[in-house]
C-alpha cells in the first residue's frame, strides 16, 4: 500500500490496483477563501493518479470544498467511469454532491465494511458533540495491511478496541495532533493549548498503538488581511507533537508527514519517502507564518466594502437596522429574559473603514431604549465591521467566515449583584449575544454558504 499526502487531510491511498481519494482540496483559497495551503503546494492536477474511489469524511469546509469537487465532477478524467463516492449520511452534504452531478454517492455507515475492488472499507465514528452532522474516519486494508485516516474524529478506548479487533496491530495511521483554536480570539475564548484535549491525542495514539504514526489533517494557513490570525488558532505544530509522542509511547515509530511525502507500507513495516510523489511537493517550507504568538499584534476590524458609495448604502442600511428595529428583533429572539435576568449592559460598535460608531442597551431599565454612544460599563460587547452585519441582514454570509475571519468579535464580563450575593456567568461559556441570536447560525444558513459556492463553481 501506498499514501501520498497532497494537502491537509487529502490523501492518495493506492494498493492492489485500486486507487482512493480523500477530502479532496486541490487549490487556494479554502474555508470561505481565508485560508491557503501551510506549506504552500506545486500540485500537476494532470499528472494525478486516476481515482477508483472518492471519500468525503464530512461536512467541514477544509475537507468538503466545493471548488474542488465541482472540478471532479467536471470534464477532467481524474475520477474513473466507475468510481464510487463515498459519504455521510448528511442531507445538506448530499444535496450538494447531488446539485454538483455526483448521482451515485454510497452512504457509509460506521463500523460497516464495505469490499471496494481491491480494499476493504470500513468507516469508524467520531464522537463530536459540536457539530450536529456525521463525521467519520476510514480504515484501508487492502489484505496485507491496514491504514487508519483518523482525520478529525473523535475516538474513545472502545473504537480504538473495535479497530484493534478487526484487524490487530494498525500497520500506519494518520493521527489527529493539533488542537485547533480557530475562532477563539474572536468569542474572547481561551488561547491557551487546551491540555486535555492535547493529551487525548497522544493518549489515542498509545492506545491504538500502530506500528507507525504520522501527523495528519492540519495544513492550512490564515491569508492576507487575515493572517494575523496565525499566532492566535497553530499552538501545536507537527515537530512538537512527535517530540512529546517520544516522551510518552517510544516504542512507537513516528515521523513528520508533508506533502508529496510517500509512505510505502508493508508488513514488515512503512518506508517513508521524503518529497517523492511525480504530482505533487512542497513548493515553500513556510510553516514559520504560523507561529503561535497569541500575545501579539491585534488588527483591528475594518469594513470589508472598499467602494465609498456601496459602503455608505451599507452603512445606511446598518444604522436603520439598529435604531429601527434591533429592539423589536431582540423579543423575538426568546432569550430577551436572560439579558434582563443579568442586566446586561450591551455594547454594539459597529466598523468602517477608519473609524467606527457604537450603541448601547442597558438590560436592567424596565423601558428598554437603544443609546447612540457609550453608556458607561460594558459587559456584553458585540464589534463587527459594517459590510459583514449588512451581509447578514441580506443573508449573503455566514458566521463561519464572519467569526473565523475576525470581523466580528465579542466578550462577556456577565454578572450580578444583590444583597449580599454576588453571581457570575461562567467565563469558559458563551453568553448569547444579540447578533447571533437574531442571525442564528443552523442549518438554512450551512446549505446556503455550500449552495452559494456550488453557484459558483459548477460548470
Amino acid at each position: 500500500m501506498k499514501t501520498t499526502l497532497i494537502a491537509h487531510a487529502c490523501l492518495l491511498v493506492q494498493s492492489k490496483g485500486t486507487t482512493l481519494l480523500t477530502d479532496p482540496v486541490f487549490f487556494d483559497s479554502l474555508w470561505e477563501e481565508i485560508n491557503v495551503h501551510c506549506p504552500s503546494i506545486d500540485l500537476k492536477i494532470d499528472k494525478i493518479p486516476k481515482v477508483d474511489i472518492l471519500s468525503i469524511s464530512h461536512r467541514h469546509q477544509d475537507h468538503f470544498d466545493i471548488r474542488t469537487l465541482a472540478f471532479l465532477a467536471g470534464k477532467n478524467t481524474i475520477l474513473k467511469p466507475d468510481a464510487v463516492i463515498l459519504a455521510p449520511n448528511d442531507d445538506i452534504l448530499l444535496e450538494v454532491m447531488e446539485e454538483l452531478g455526483f448521482n451515485e454517492v454510497r452512504v457509509v455507515r460506521d463500523f460497516e465494511p464495505m469490499r471496494i475492488k481491491g480494499l476493504t472499507l470500513t468507516p469508524t465514528p467520531s464522537l463530536n458533540k459540536q457539530d450536529y452532522f456525521p463525521e467519520h474516519g476510514l480504515l484501508i486494508h487492502d489484505g496485507e495491511v491496514t491504514a487508519w485516516n483518523q482525520v478529525d474524529t473523535i475516538v474513545n478506548p472502545e473504537i480504538i478496541e473495535y479497530i484493534k479487533k478487526q484487524y490487530g496491530q494498525v500497520d500506519f495511521a494518520h493521527n489527529r495532533y493539533l488542537p485547533l483554536l480557530e475562532g477563539n480570539f474572536s468569542f474572547h475564548q481561551s488561547l491557551s493549548l487546551p491540555f486535555e484535549e492535547y493529551n487525548s491525542f497522544l493518549q489515542v495514539v498509545k492506545a491504538l498503538a500502530p506500528k507507525y504514526s504520522v501527523p495528519g489533517s492540519a495544513g492550512f494557513r490564515y491569508r492576507d488581511e487575515y493572517a494575523f490570525l496565525n499566532q492566535y488558532s497553530f499552538p501545536v505544530t507537527q515537530e512538537q507533537f512527535l517530540l512529546d509522542l517520544a516522551e510518552f509511547c517510544p516504542d512507537i515509530k513516528t515521523a513528520t508527514f508533508y506533502p508529496g511525502d510517500v509512505a510505502e507500507i508493508s508488513p514488515g513495516g512503512a518506508d517513508l519517502q521524503r518529497q517523492a510523489s511525480d504530482f505533487v511537493c512542497v513548493l515553500e517550507d513556510n510553516e514559520h507564518l504560523v507561529e503561535f504568538k497569541p500575545v501579539a499584534e491585534v488588527k483591528p476590524i475594518r469594513t470589508l466594502t472598499l467602494d465609498k458609495e456601496k459602503h455608505d448604502a451599507e452603512r445606511q442600511a446598518v444604522v436603520q437596522f439598529i435604531e429601527g428595529h434591533l429592539l423589536d428583533a431582540l423579543p423575538q429572539t426568546q432569550i430577551d429574559s436572560i439579558w434582563r435576568k443579568w442586566k446586561v449592559v450591551y455594547q454594539l460598535e459597529l466598523f468602517a473603514k477608519d473609524n467606527s460608531d457604537i450603541w448601547c442597551i442597558d438590560f436592567a431599565r424596565a423601558d428598554l431604549k437603544i443609546v447612540k454612544g457609550r453608556i458607561g460599563k460594558i459587559n456584553l460587547y458585540e464589534g463587527i465591521a459594517y459590510s459583514e452585519l449588512f451581509r447578514l441582514m441580506d443573508g449573503e454570509t455566514n458566521w463561519d467566515f464572519v467569526g473565523v475571519a475576525a470581523q466580528y468579535r465579542c466578550f462577556h464580563n456577565v454578572y450580578r449583584v444583590g444583597k449580599g450575593s454576588f453571581e457570575c456567568f461562567p467565563q469558559d461559556k458563551k453568553f448569547p449575544p444579540p447578533l447571533m441570536e437574531i442571525f442564528p447560525a443552523g442549518r438554512e444558513m450551512d446549505r446556503e454558504k455550500f449552495m452559494k459556492d456550488v453557484r459558483r463553481w459548477k460548470e
